[in-house]
């Protein structure tokens, strides 16, 4: 089961040799080395990245959407009676486009980061059906051990290039490579599995996925939203949003100690691949003809060649960068029982013992901080979170097809996608609100914009269940929230002047959830009323409010910020019981 074909083709030519290297061995070499003597990975790496890249920045772009036509925006009362009639369609513009861009699923790299996955069924008790996808990966990687970070994984491409460009320049902050540091990302790992068997879903601020998703989308989305659509429109920043982008840097400034120094000694869901490598059938071998150069571990990524050159079977990726830089061709890729024509063990000696005192010692502490570290994250959540039994504690308004909230803040992976797919930033990251519990989850934030009827996205980009996949005909009967008025402020109500906006919002939504009650009728001697006297105002009916949105955002971006009328929106959604489907398909069941 050979899978190095292509390396005696890299083969350098020496001095016997007449011809002297071709012009594309030249290119690569300039390049760098890794280029030169792994181009098939590189290539792999480079149209993965560019995937992510697409999906995320123009799959999950949502202004590429149209209308099909101006008929099918309601405008009359005639349109919108055969809308809700059934004889018009309701438009689904949004929902459609993502439907057509969808080549593959936008959300593919963190459906196979298995680390997602496995920590979100273990926190909800429940079965996460992106369990499949990462599961297909790990099998994938028994012959291709860990071929997920060395192939496919769009953040370990990322910090490749962060080391390209910045950290082979910066030499100061170098380190050994056989520190205590080097077992952290199992240590992590087992605190993030201990965290969820808690009820506490800590895998998003230390999975690569999910670290880079939200890493471009508080980094790249704006800049993408500025220049295409106006920086007026680019959500502001808190203190959430810095502390996920210090993260993000932190990991790319890892390189600095290190090339690839997250790959190889923290990423939580590269130790999920390097533990399945331990049923792995492919393995790199290397063979008696073997002359000592040291090439192999001077150009390793993941530092998984041993002193006297054979392989760190748990770190191995099968990139086969050494084998393109042997002289010898002596690194073969094979099955783990092929054993014919190997060099010695241990020659020249490693000095690597079975554990010692001293591993033993570094083992029983690292498990007792990951250990300590799991109950810490559940004791935070605890004392620090989210306050489900309190009603008077805040609830944030969550999207809809949104589960219960007590399972949405354990399934949640806080990886950002949702609010990239969102047309108009309904969605917005929390901060701080729900304490450490919520932070970077996404609610609806009505002030900015409101629910567009037309789309379903948010659901079809979550890679856990969170938020439930709802058709578009479900998803427009979903309760989210519930309107209320403010008899005090509501212009009408409070008797200052004649408004209307959040009527014909509504209506022109297709919800015709708000209708009209006649207010401040002055009457005559006779108890008559007087004509022209008094105001039309608002009432939500509750039983078609699905808390869109809409018209707060026209009421706040109208009343408040244009006419300064008002200080805080007149009609406001809120969450709570009775007022949200969570878990529940559709009112009629």
């Amino acid at each position: 089961m050979r899978i190095d074909h292509y390396l005696p083709t890299l083969k350098r030519a020496n001095k016997a040799d007449r011809n002297p290297p071709g012009k594309i061995r030249r290119v690569l070499e300039r390049i760098g080395p890794s280029m030169a003597s792994a181009p098939l990975r590189r290539v792999i790496q480079t149209v993965c990245f560019i995937t992510f890249l697409v999906s995320f920045f123009y799959i999950c772009w949502p202004y590429t959407a149209r209308p099909a036509s101006t008929a099918e925006t309601p405008a009359t009362e005639a349109a919108l009676d055969a809308l809700l009639a059934g004889e018009k369609p309701w438009p689904s513009h949004y929902a459609d486009d993502l439907v057509k861009k969808e080549v593959v699923p936008a959300d593919l790299f963190l459906r196979i980061d298995p680390l997602v996955s496995l920590s979100t069924s273990i926190a909800s008790r429940s079965w996460v059906y992106s369990l499949v996808s990462a599961g297909i990966i790990l099998l994938v990687c028994i012959f291709i051990p860990r071929g997920f970070c060395g192939y496919l994984c769009p953040l370990g491409t990322l910090i490749d290039l962060f080391d390209w460009v910045v950290g082979r320049r910066v030499k100061r902050f170098r380190v050994a490579k056989d520190g205590w540091w080097v077992h952290i990302k199992y240590y992590i790992l087992l605190g993030t599995l201990i965290a969820a068997a808690f009820g506490v879903l800590i895998s998003g601020f230390f999975s690569a996925i999910p670290v880079i998703t939200r890493g471009l989308l508080f980094l790249g989305e704006p800049v993408q939203t500025g220049f295409l659509r106006g920086w007026h429109l680019v959500v502001p920043f808190h203190i959430g949003h810095v502390i996920s982008l210090l993260l993000f840097v932190g990991v790319l400034a890892l390189g600095l100690l290190r090339p690839r120094f997250w790959c190889k000694y923290v990423c939580p869901s590269g130790a999920v691949f390097s533990v399945a490598n331990l049923f792995r059938v492919s393995e790199r071998k290397v063979e008696d003809s073997c002359i000592k150069c040291r090439k192999c571990v001077d150009i390793c990524p993941f530092d998984a060649i041993k002193p006297d050159f054979t392989t760190r079977t748990t770190d191995c990726t099968l990139c086969q960068t050494c084998g393109g830089v042997c002289p010898t061709l002596s690194i073969k890729f094979v099955d783990r029982w092929d054993v014919m024509s190997l060099k010695k063990e241990n020659d020249p000696p490693t000095h690597e013992t079975p554990i010692g005192r001293r591993g033993f010692v570094s083992l029983a502490t690292g498990s007792a901080l990951a250990v300590t570290g799991g109950v810490t994250a559940k004791a935070a959540t605890s004392l620090w979170g989210a306050d489900l039994d309190n009603p008077q504690a805040f609830r944030p308004v969550r999207p809809p097809g949104s589960v219960s909230e007590k399972e949405f803040l354990q399934m949640c992976i806080r990886c950002g996608e949702c609010f990239k797919a969102c047309p108009n930033n309904v969605l917005h990251a929390e901060g701080f609100e729900q304490g450490f519990e919520g932070l970077w989850t996404p609610m609806v934030k009505a002030d900015w914009a409101g629910c567009e009827s037309s789309c379903n996205a948010c659901g079809q980009v979550c890679p856990t269940g969170a938020i439930q996949p709802l058709p578009l005909e479900v998803k427009k009967m979903t309760r989210m929230a519930l309107a209320e008025v403010n008899l005090q402020t509501c212009l009408p109500h409070a008797g200052k002047e004649a408004c209307q906006l959040c009527v014909d919002d509504c209506a022109a939504a297709g919800y015709n959830a708000i209708e009209f009650i006649q207010v401040h009728t002055k009457t005559d001697v006779n108890g008559d009323p007087v004509e022209g006297t008094g105001f039309v105002a608002p009432v939500v009916l509750a039983d078609k409010c699905v808390g869109c949105g809409l018209c707060q955002t026209r009421c706040f971006g109208i009343n408040v910020l244009e006419k300064g009328l008002l200080k805080q929106s007149a009609i406001v959604i809120s969450a709570g019981a009775g007022k949200e489907d969570r878990g529940v398909m559709t009112k009629s069941e």
